[in-house]
């Protein structure tokens, strides 16, 4: 069988390819540049050029596809439905999909589908720290507003998830929270990076207008801004209530952030 991943090069979407290859999955992954991909991807996956926000391009890459892992990002609420209709009308019975942060279009469109589906409701991901690498490097300073608690999961864990999800049964009709083991603070976290890399960092705090600004900034619609800003001004119980799904789905316990900054400590 076939298991098409979209977002194949993405910050998710690279380790559902590699967790499925490594479990004997033939993987067909969706990117917008294959040359680019090579060396990124496991060499076991196929590389196919197109994106998921362009449904109607993508009947070759759905031939043969029994299983579709969508990762839901900006752009795909109005064509995602389209996506679904296609890849069921291809022959696509099992789908997981990792969520935008709510049960929106997409979601829906999946699990009104017909085929199986689990939708994984992944909280924060570890790797949103990478996008402190450029001021830690210069400056040695994080800034942020907020200085709360949150069961950060690693992107590898979501990948065992997913791969769970679409080769092994019991899973259809489930939404999983995932989490990492433990909440940790954003001075939490900034210590355990500053051990990884042995150097001080430290944390500046901003207004939350400030830190909107910069999401505008990076070319993030004002609404979508205001949406990430928010959710980390308050950030859900289930985002700072550590989970076990990780552990119960693939039988071992979830990456801690430790991990994750050992892993990326070169990055910062």
């Amino acid at each position: 069988m076939t298991t098409l991943v979209t977002g194949a090069t993405g910050n998710t979407g690279r380790h559902v390819v590699a967790e499925l290859v490594r479990r004997g999955e033939h993987v067909r992954a969706l990117t917008r540049n294959p040359a680019a991909a090579e060396g990124r991807l496991p060499a076991e996956a196929e590389l196919v050029a197109g994106t998921h926000t362009a449904p109607e391009t993508l009947d070759a890459a759905l031939d043969g596809v029994s299983r579709l892992h969508i990762t839901v990002t900006a752009g795909l609420a109005d064509v995602g439905p389209e996506l679904v209709r296609r890849a069921v009308d291809a022959g696509v019975r099992r789908v997981t999909v990792l969520w935008g942060g709510w049960v929106g279009p997409v979601e829906k469109a999946v699990a009104d589908s017909g085929v199986e589906w689990t939708r994984l409701e992944a909280q924060e991901f570890m790797c949103n720290a990478l996008t402190w690498a450029e001021s830690i490097r210069a400056e040695g300073v994080v800034r942020e507003p907020f200085d709360l608690p949150s069961a950060v999961v690693h992107e590898a864990d979501i990948g065992a998830v997913a791969a769970a999800a679409l080769l092994d049964d019991g899973h259809a009709g489930k939404a999983y929270n995932l989490t990492g083991p433990q909440p940790l603070t954003t001075r939490e976290r900034i210590a355990i990076l500053s051990r990884a890399i042995g150097r001080d960092i430290d944390l500046v705090r901003i207004t939350h207008e400030q830190a909107v600004d910069r999401l505008i900034s990076t070319g993030v619609s004002r609404a979508d801004a205001e949406y990430v800003i928010g959710w980390h001004a308050a950030p859900p119980a289930e985002a700072r209530t550590v989970d076990d799904t990780v552990e119960r789905v693939t039988g071992r316990p979830a990456r801690t952030f430790a991990q994750w900054a050992a892993e990326h400590a070169h990055r910062f």
